[in-house]
């Protein structure tokens, strides 16, 4: 029963982030750039730290806990944060040419693969003497495997939209539609990705004996998003330089209404993380599926994010036969989120 109530958690938290877009398309007046690097104040440094603080018990600080930590482990988290945040910013730009369903569908799946095994790996090539590599289990593997070919029926299916629409009706689905280009930018974002899972994993020991189970990576976690933001940071401020678009910040007229969807879509995003770590709280450390827990977060993130695209027309005029391979890919994913428990 446990096990039930840790993936139902993992599946809200799933279903708030394929939900974080939608108060986006509420900002007025500001540049992608601008609006994307205020909700990265929230999604990946206020929420995050917030959430780090429930992690440490009563008389224990957090700056106790970093300083205390392994600093190598520490740093290699934060720095595949920093590599994850390359990651966050071509995964905007696989939507703006996939559409909310294709483009999360490709970069997600990418990302649950190579993020569940990733980690392992790595972990096991800096320190062989913790054999990582043994939570990769027959099980683990064939989860993946059922992944990739949900994702892949997914694929088919927009390319079966791609083929079937005039350009009329893919620039009335997703404005800058573009099958190839959006594609390549949704593999390189799954693949950069996957490093929040590894960073996760080299930071699985920073965190207090005494703190809850559910809790216990959240400080992790707050440490792989503040890397993210760095590179976020980074590339939004140069592109408000390089657009001239710093003007957008003293627009006082729409700052509440910007603010508060920014809010919004941050903490709809940080759900994901969050319901992440309180749902492997109810999953054994030992269990296939607690290993394989970010990859059914990603997956579900696909079957939630193909359920937007629905909502929001972007498979409008497709055929029924591609629809029937997209609910195909759908119900893929959603078996491989409890295959792993069955074998």
């Amino acid at each position: 029963m446990e096990i039930i109530i840790g993936l139902f958690i993992i599946a809200v938290g799933a279903f708030c982030q394929s939900s974080c877009y939608v108060p986006i398309n509420k900002i007025r007046s500001w540049s992608w750039e601008s609006y994307w690097i205020v909700q990265g104040v929230f999604a990946w440094l206020l929420f995050p730290l917030l959430g780090a603080f429930l992690a440490v018990p009563e008389g224990r600080s957090l700056w106790e806990l970093f300083a205390g930590a392994d600093q190598f482990m520490l740093w290699m988290t934060v720095l595949f944060g920093v590599l994850w945040g390359v990651g966050g910013l071509t995964f905007g730009l696989s939507m703006r040419y996939l559409g909310v369903a294709l483009g999360q569908s490709v970069a997600l799946g990418t990302c649950a693969a190579l993020g569940t095994i990733m980690g392992p790996v790595l972990l096991n090539i800096f320190f062989p003497e913790t054999d990582a590599l043994k939570s990769l289990t027959f099980a683990v593997i064939i989860g993946v495997v059922v992944t990739l070919i949900g994702i892949a029926v997914i694929g088919v299916a927009g390319g079966m939209k791609s083929a079937s629409l005039s350009e009329e009706e893919k620039s009335a689905a997703v404005k800058d539609f573009n099958f190839p280009k959006g594609i390549a930018i949704a593999l390189l974002a799954g693949f950069m990705s996957g490093c929040f899972n590894v960073g996760l994993t080299f930071g699985q020991d920073i965190c207090f004996p005494e703190s809850q189970a559910m809790f216990a990576s959240l400080p992790a976690t707050f440490l792989v998003t503040m890397g993210g933001f760095v590179t976020n940071a980074v590339y939004c401020f140069y592109q408000n330089s390089k657009n001239s678009t710093w003007c957008d910040y003293s627009n006082k007229g729409v700052w509440g209404n910007n603010l508060f969807f920014c809010a919004l879509a941050g903490l709809l995003w940080y759900s994901q993380f969050f319901g992440l770590a309180l749902g492997k709280g109810f999953i054994p450390v030992e269990s296939t599926l607690y290993t394989l827990s970010f990859c059914i977060l990603m997956a579900l993130n696909v079957v939630f994010s193909n359920v937007w695209g629905i909502v929001l027309k972007e498979w409008k005029g497709c055929s029924r036969a591609t629809i029937a391979v997209l609910i195909t890919g759908i119900v893929i994913l959603i078996v491989s989120s409890f295959l792993p428990q069955i074998i």
